[in-house]
């Protein structure tokens, strides 16, 4: 058993119970030293002590309290967001519903229209692309590149002008590098290649710039200018047509909904380019000063080739090109002379004026008052009707016509559509002469042979389809039908008439001043025409218009030629020969056979127009 000492008992006691006392005393209070006698206590009814400082929270209860305003703080700051949301969503619902009540919607409202190119392609026929939009880069100078007040380029504008130059080699360097010089901003070149434009970039300089912009493409070149016309910039910066059918086209080319889908025209593009070809030599052989020529289906109106030369190139358009856009098919109006006898026979021939094909008419000069109207060649004092169209006597067709009378014959006229603007979509069409009022005798034997009114080629080719194809004219149309589009018509002639029509124009062919557009095998019929050219009220002695007007094949007429030469003044090569017999007519017998398999019809020595009944006329009197 152990026993603790009394004396550390008490020590330790004490010196707990002193450490005790220190932890519990108040502030100020000082214990008595030792040995003191203690103080008296105090009474029963104790003084009060000042009020003690509050508690802190200590330990767990501290953490609950902090985490608590933690949790008040950001429940308020989710509140605010949520109430900024909603103002925002109210804002942008308000804005939605105004936009949908009053505002506009976008141009564009589908992936295809966004997709497609601001203006729709144009083809021919077979599908060959005519015109076509694509991205392109142009040259812009641009002054206020740097931004800084200095000069906009790092080396002189002679210097830059230079390396343009070696970039561009028809640019002209000296006008250039004035534009440059003047601080201007301009378009250097609109159209430029991509490996241009970096060439361009390489010169490193930062006025010089190459933005993408959209253009259009005509990847015939020439072929069909006409036909196709072109486009300029328009101030809204999209692309307008302009002349032919880019012009008549230009809504249908620039609709979001229509654009996709190519329009197409009814040339066919092989047809175009062998009536350029084939004119543009014959021009050149013989000296003229221009030409026209269409190819027309006369079952349907559609125009397969329109050609007129000069032409001008749709891709570069510069003001030496402005004369040439002049489209001498639909809007230049000639005499065009023989070519009309044809008509006032076939009117004659409805007319009951002609019923007899082996009569003979009175062949020699026409006198009235004090004119005298004679024959380019005297074939004899009487010819006959296949006689006189197949040496193109103006004497007896002047008989005819006065015989028929000014009645019937302008009759004729207006239901072929003469005394109007040509039937077509393009906007050059030009006003027919016509002569006004009452037409007197020898108006009426004039026109009968092409003289006294003035038509485009485009009326002599319409007139002549309703002449062969059964008698029915329809309307020229350069966009490509369907069977079920084609317009009836309106008949002119009677079918027996159009079918003894193609007897004689095959006969002039046979026979005749047509002798050099008879293609082998192609059973080509038609009627020259040469007219001396009226210039302010005075016909000239020099000057002449040649016109060979043609169909085949005359067993079934499928197509018109027509070919208009504009002042052919002849070379040596030709033998200075101005008429339509030696230039027109070989023009459209070189065309056919190479048009003809084009177009589906064949060459065949066994087929042709049943002449029998009228060919032993064209010897008579021999």
């Amino acid at each position: 058993m152990n026993v603790q000492a009394p004396g550390l008992g008490r020590g330790l006691a004490a010196g707990i119970g002193k450490g005790s006392a220190e932890r519990q005393l108040p502030l100020g209070f000082e214990p008595a030293p030792p040995g003191a006698r203690p103080a008296a206590q105090p009474s029963a009814t104790p003084a009060r002590a000042p009020n003690p400082r509050p508690a802190l929270p200590t330990g767990r209860g501290q953490i609950v309290s902090l985490r608590q305003e933690l949790l008040l703080t950001a429940r308020a700051r989710l509140l605010v967001i949520a109430l900024l949301f909603v103002l925002i969503a109210c804002v942008a619902l308000v804005r939605i519903g105004w936009l949908g009540l009053a505002g506009e919607g976008p141009a564009r409202t589908s992936l295809d229209a966004a997709l497609l190119p601001d203006r729709g392609e144009i083809t021919d026929r077979n599908g060959v692309p005519l015109a076509r939009a694509f991205d392109a880069y142009a040259l812009w100078f641009n002054p206020r590149a740097m931004d800084d007040g200095g000069s906009p380029l790092v080396r002189s504008p002679e210097r830059v002008a230079a390396g343009l130059k070696a970039i561009f080699p028809e640019m002209d360097e000296a006008a250039t590098a004035q534009l440059l010089r003047n601080g201007r901003p301009a378009y250097l070149r609109r159209r430029i290649l991509p490996e241009e434009a970096n060439a361009v970039f390489d010169l490193g300089e930062v006025a010089l710039e190459t933005p993408r912009e959209q253009d259009r493409h005509y990847p015939q070149g020439k072929l069909a200018a006409h036909v196709l016309g072109y486009v300029v910039e328009e101030e809204d910066g999209a692309l307008g047509g302009r002349v032919g059918m880019e012009q008549v086209l230009d809504d249908r080319l620039s609709d979001p909904a229509l654009r996709a889908r190519p329009a197409a025209l009814s040339i066919d593009l092989r047809v175009q380019g062998a009536l350029e070809d084939e004119m543009r030599s014959g021009m050149l052989a013989i000296d003229a000063i221009g030409a026209a020529g269409v190819v027309l289906d006369v079952d349907t109106g559609e125009v397969l080739a329109l050609a007129s030369l000069p032409d001008f190139d749709p891709n570069r358009i510069a003001e030496e090109d402005v004369p040439n856009m002049l489209n001498r098919v639909t809007n230049q109006v000639s005499e065009l002379g023989s070519t009309f006898k044809p008509l006032t026979v076939a009117a004659a021939i409805d007319a009951g004026v002609i019923r007899d094909l082996s009569r003979d008419w009175d062949a020699r000069p026409v006198e009235i008052g004090r004119r005298r109207l004679a024959d380019y060649s005297d074939k004899g004092d009487a010819l006959n009707i296949p006689q006189a169209l197949a040496y193109s006597s103006n004497t007896v067709t002047m008989r005819v016509a006065d015989k028929l009378g000014p009645e019937k014959l302008k009759r004729v006229l207006m239901d072929l559509h003469m005394h109007e603007r040509p039937t077509i979509e393009l906007p050059a069409r030009a006003l027919p002469f016509w002569p006004k009022g009452e037409w007197s005798r020898i108006r009426t034997m004039t026109v009968g042979y092409g003289h006294g009114i003035a038509v485009t080629p485009l009326h002599l080719a319409n007139a002549y389809a309703a002449m062969v194809n059964g008698g029915v004219w329809r309307p020229a149309t350069l966009r490509k039908l369907d069977a079920d589009e084609v317009p009836r018509g309106k008949r002119v002639f009677k079918a027996s008439t159009s079918a003894r029509m193609r007897q004689l124009l095959r006969m002039i062919a046979l026979y005749g001043t047509g002798r050099s557009a008879d293609a082998e095998g192609y059973r080509v019929g038609g009627k020259t025409g040469s007219a001396e050219k009226n210039s302010d009220g005075r016909y000239s002695k020099t000057k002449l218009i040649s016109t060979f007007a043609a169909a085949f094949p005359m067993d079934r007429p499928r197509y018109v030629v027509v070919v208009v030469l504009d002042e052919p003044r002849g070379t040596i090569a030709s033998s200075y020969q101005r008429t339509a017999a030696w230039n027109a007519a070989p023009i459209v017998g070189r065309l056919v056979p190479r048009i003809g398999p084009m177009l589906d019809v064949r060459p065949d020595d066994h087929r042709d127009v049943d002449i029998s009944d009228l060919r032993y006329l064209m010897e008579k009197g021999k």
